[in-house]
């Protein structure tokens, strides 16, 4: 994997030039930037989700700042699905220049186009479809069907004069889907045949040995929890998961319960998937959350956003009991959704808190009540099989996925020096069915933080999580302009130490004779004072307390 910052050299005519801006190393942020005769496209535009390292940080969206220069040049962005992780940076782009077009399926430029309006940016888009070509600038495209656990996910197969690429976005290959939309293995052939010079495929699953099972298994034991369940059931996904929603509303209405969604990007979203015909509502299920109190216990499905444990998400604040439903004794909480890799220790916490306000929680690790929407090794062999790529760059996923996935292309035949683990804003050279790597440009994370964008930085960050861990110490000394000398202090103020202050009594002598000593050798500005008063106190937290806290000296001259 590259590790320096390398500058490409300049494009030259007829060669296209790929540069993956999130989604190696990660799971989301997902997007990825093509380039040929000076005209840009851009497949996806997602965000991460932050982890508990990052306090405070709302999103995390790729870097493409690079691309400030070039917003002119941009001819369009394909969206292959409306998952978060492939769609949610779009408005912060749009935001730099609104008139971009988006391409992509009904479903998915609803979603999108619903979140731009919370933005106030009202787009350009051209909706597309399985089997549709279009040509945008140099790339002709063409969009292929393939099965996720959102309707309407495309692949995108990018042609241009210097190859063919073949983008899969998020994809599995389930042979009975909810909705009798398969991966098209055909059109996968029919490309193999012309020739994929470039496969850049999902990887989530890589490590994951024989085939992902079906996601109409899910509907059985989804049916049989809530059939059992003696009051409230609470069932929490992602807010885009259409099918999994379909799932637990039939299960509802089976037994005889009414569904209320919680949520706004839930109701949001089920709103748009109902109206365009991708969410088929039984008649009578749903009912106003308002209402949903007057009904008994055992006649309410509650289906809600926050299966990954996010902080500010509904479940994590009924498990904090910071929410209208209190959760007691015989309320079910079904979790239906897999673990995205960081976010473990935050999800077994909520399900701690609901297990101990007398919830049985059923997730995917006592249940099966989620099937994953990304291909597992035994499907992606196939597609290596069917398509028998050139040059493959897996995508989408964190590295042990994109090695495990440069391993199956490997095992199928392609040479070792074909597959490339790059990482964000590693680019890449096509032509003539060769790929080359020709530099890395420095690309890192930009952290949305309230109404903030890019301003929060990792030293922000850290100085964050010092606050947090460590602790706080300010020390306030008024001396002498003239002297040095100490005439008020030093008045010491702790925050997150189990020691009282009377400890911090032992250090003021210490950092009166280091300002003693720094008046002697002619010490005087306020910037070097406050440095000495720094180290003073800090060496001695140190060895004294095993502490490495926030230190805030103020030197005040009189």
């Amino acid at each position: 994997m590259p590790d320096v910052v390398i500058d490409p050299a300049p494009l030259e005519p007829g060669t296209l030039r790929v540069i993956p801006i999130g989604g190696l190393g990660e799971v989301g942020r997902n997007m990825t930037s093509f380039e040929i005769d000076g005209k840009i496209l851009i497949v996806d535009c997602g965000v991460l989700f932050p982890e508990e390292h990052q306090p405070g940080v709302d999103l995390i969206l790729p870097d493409f700042g690079f691309l400030r220069e070039r917003l002119d040049d941009i001819v369009g962005v394909v969206l292959t699905h409306g998952h978060e992780d492939h769609i949610g940076s779009v408005p912060y782009l749009l935001r730099l220049r609104s008139d971009i077009p988006l391409i992509g399926s009904t479903l998915t430029l609803a979603l999108v186009e619903a979140k731009l309006k919370e933005h106030r940016i009202q787009p350009y888009s051209l909706t597309v479809t399985e089997g549709q070509r279009e040509r945008i600038g140099p790339f002709d495209l063409e969009f292929i069907a393939v099965n996720h656990s959102i309707p309407d996910a495309l692949a995108v197969a990018i042609k241009t004069r210097a190859g063919t690429v073949l983008a899969t976005g998020d994809f599995k290959m389930d042979q009975l889907p909810l909705d009798g939309r398969l991966t098209d293995l055909r059109e996968f052939a029919r490309l193999g045949e012309e020739g994929v010079d470039l496969f850049m495929v999902d990887s989530t699953n890589a490590d994951v040995p024989g085939f992902t099972p079906l996601e109409r298994s899910i509907g059985p034991v989804l049916d049989e929890v809530i059939a059992r369940a003696p009051r409230r059931v609470i069932v929490a996904s992602f807010s885009s998961h259409v099918h999994r929603v379909q799932q637990v509303m039939h299960a509802a209405h089976q037994n005889g319960r009414r569904v209320a969604l919680i949520g706004r990007s839930m109701v949001r979203n089920m709103t748009i998937a109902a109206e365009l015909g991708y969410l088929e509502v039984p008649e009578g299920v749903l009912i106003d959350f308002k209402k949903a109190g007057d009904l008994p216990d055992d006649r309410i499905v509650y289906m809600s956003t926050g299966s990954q444990g996010e902080p500010m998400a509904v479940l994590s604040r009924m498990a904090n009991r910071d929410h209208q439903i209190e959760i007691g004794d015989g309320d079910t909480v079904i979790l239906a959704s897999s673990l995205i890799p960081g976010n473990e220790n935050a999800v077994y916490r909520v399900i701690d808190g609901l297990t101990k306000l007398g919830a049985n929680v059923v997730h995917k690790g006592n249940a099966k009540v989620h099937v994953s929407g990304h291909a597992a090794a035994g499907e992606l062999l196939y597609a290596y099989n069917i398509l028998k790529p050139k040059n493959v760059i897996p995508m989408h996923g964190e590295y042990r996925h994109l090695f495990a996935n440069a391993t199956l292309a490997q095992d199928t035949g392609i040479p070792e020096r074909n597959t490339f683990i790059g990482e964000n804003g590693t680019v890449y050279d096509l032509r003539d069915g060769e790929v080359r790597v020709v530099g890395q440009l420095d690309l890192g994370f930009v952290y949305v933080d309230g109404s903030t964008v890019g301003e929060i930085t990792d030293a922000d960050l850290k100085d964050r999580r010092i606050l947090g861990e460590e602790g706080f110490i300010s020390v306030i000394i008024v001396v002498d302009a003239s002297t040095g000398r100490i005439i008020v202090g030093p008045e010491i103020h702790a925050r997150g130490f189990a020691e009282d202050d009377a400890v911090f009594e032992e250090v003021k002598p210490k950092i009166s004779a280091a300002l003693k000593e720094a008046a002697q050798n002619g010490v005087r500005d306020q910037h070097g004072l406050q440095q000495i008063v720094r180290r003073t106190v800090g060496t001695w937290v140190n060895r004294r307390l095993r502490r490495r806290p926030m230190l805030v000296p103020l030197v005040i001259e009189a």
